[in-house]
């Protein structure tokens, strides 16, 4: 039987932290195979190669992000399950879960695949990468049946405390994404193309491992009564999923107008935001791990009825990611210009402009750690009360910020207003969502009190 693990009893930090280790391990593993992705293509085809795949990015995340965040309402609601004990519901989320993803995945494939072209001429991309960009979105896009279910698989181990099967896929998934890239990119020539195809087949691979390891336990395995159409399941899962998924897609089109906002300031600047761009998921992955941590302790403790373990857990919480973000920052202002040089191959004087412009947007990026870091962690504990609301509002605050500063501040700042719209929107979602967390929290206790 896959490992699994009840957070409702034991001390808080061991736990999350022990949680967190293999979720952070992995999410590094995952960020690998996209740097490796990004240094092959840079190293082999050029900055107009790296430039289109790395222009990708917030239209890639904007897709693909919505498997993510219905397969993070399943795991909240398959967490709190758990933690009370109600294995009959567990299976019937399980069940319900997978109906609501086969009609979802349908919808976003057609969508995704119509409107690709219209919304890179909408963001202004550039005549020397307009093409590649699609063409590798579109296999991307491709691979999305894939993508829920490696999240829904994942999230739903995650959800009874199993971080390390994930991990096993993970580290399989990156060893074939690496191996393939290779392959694909410098033997076969395929281009930016064979960097897709790699991916893909990649998480094919990761997705089987998690497969195999829920059809191992019981608790995740529905009767076929599970699958007939439970609307009070479904609506619990679409309230629960859908607002998530939304809050993804409405900072997915800040990111968007952003990265507008960046190619119309040419080749050259575009090539340099976006190289720093692809570090920037290496330096949130501490803190979005320890979210995770810290979701699936409070999705377990809410539960299980235990609002003292879920102050405590959130009091360490922010603790620790306070000091992960100042250790990462500080590494990444020492290391970030090294790292970049490593993924900028061209003609010297093009390639130094490009490295000064990322190194630039990694200081900025590096400053607004500690606040990103927090919002991690109260953004999940939400979630893992239930509310999933608050993180959609707090989507919606990080829309107006990071579009605002995007066309306010460059014309006071230039490239420098570009940089700061994203730590704008980082602040402000932060700070609404500390507060929204300690309001939820009270509430609940008050209403807990009430009742004893």
């Amino acid at each position: 039987m896959a490992r699994i693990k009840d957070m409702t009893s034991g001390n808080p930090v061991k736990l999350i932290l022990f949680f967190a280790l293999p979720v952070l391990a992995g999410n590094m593993l995952q960020q690998l195979y996209s740097l490796v992705d990004s240094l092959i293509i840079g190293q082999l085809l050029g900055v107009r190669s790296l430039t289109a795949v790395s222009a990708s990015g917030w239209l890639d995340w904007a897709v693909l992000s919505v498997p993510m965040g219905l397969a993070q309402g399943y795991s909240i609601h398959a967490s709190q399950c758990y933690g009370g004990k109600q294995y009959a519901e567990l299976k019937r989320t399980v069940a319900q879960s997978y109906l609501i993803s086969a009609a979802a995945t349908v919808a976003l494939e057609v969508t995704s695949q119509m409107l690709l072209r219209p919304v890179l001429t909408w963001m202004n991309s550039p005549a020397e990468t307009i093409d590649l960009t699609e063409n590798y979105l579109r296999i991307i896009y491709a691979g999305l049946p894939v993508v829920m279910c490696l999240n829904v698989f994942s999230g739903f181990l995650h959800a009874l405390g199993n971080s390390r099967t994930p991990l096993l896929a993970l580290a399989c998934s990156t060893a074939v994404n690496i191996a393939l890239d290779w392959w694909f990119v410098g033997s076969l020539g395929l281009g930016t193309n064979g960097g897709a195809y790699a991916t893909v087949i990649a998480q094919v691979v990761s997705a089987s491992i998690c497969l195999a390891a829920v059809l191992k336990i019981q608790v995740l395995r529905p009767q076929r009564s599970d699958y007939r159409p439970d609307r009070r399941v479904i609506r619990k899962l679409t309230r629960l999923g859908f607002p998530i998924a939304f809050q993804h897609l409405i900072i997915s089109l800040g990111g968007l107008v952003l990265q507008g906002v960046v190619n119309a300031f040419g080749f050259v600047f575009m090539a340099g935001y976006n190289a720093a761009s692809r570090l920037q998921g290496l330096v949130e992955i501490a803190g979005s791990s320890l979210g995770n941590a810290a979701g699936t302790f409070t999705g377990q403790n809410f539960g299980a009825g235990r609002m003292d373990r879920i102050k405590l857990g959130l009091r360490r919480s922010a603790q620790i990611a306070f000091l992960l973000a100042l250790v990462v920052g500080g590494l990444m202002i020492l290391l970030g210009k090294p790292i970049l040089s490593l993924f900028i191959r061209d003609e010297a004087a093009l390639a130094e402009q490009v490295l000064a412009i990322g190194y630039d947007f990694l200081r900025v990026m590096a400053a607004g750690l500690p606040m990103l870091y927090l919002l991690f962690i109260y953004r999940t504990t939400l979630q893992g009360l239930g509310d999933t609301m608050m993180p959609m509002v707090s989507g919606f605050l990080e829309l107006v910020l990071r579009i605002g500063a995007a066309l306010l501040l460059p014309a006071l700042l230039g490239y420098w207003g570009v940089y700061l719209a994203e730590i704008a929107a980082w602040v402000g979602a932060g700070v609404f969502l500390i507060i929204a967390c300690y309001h939820r929290l009270h509430t609940l206790i008050n209403a807990t009190e009430k009742k004893i």
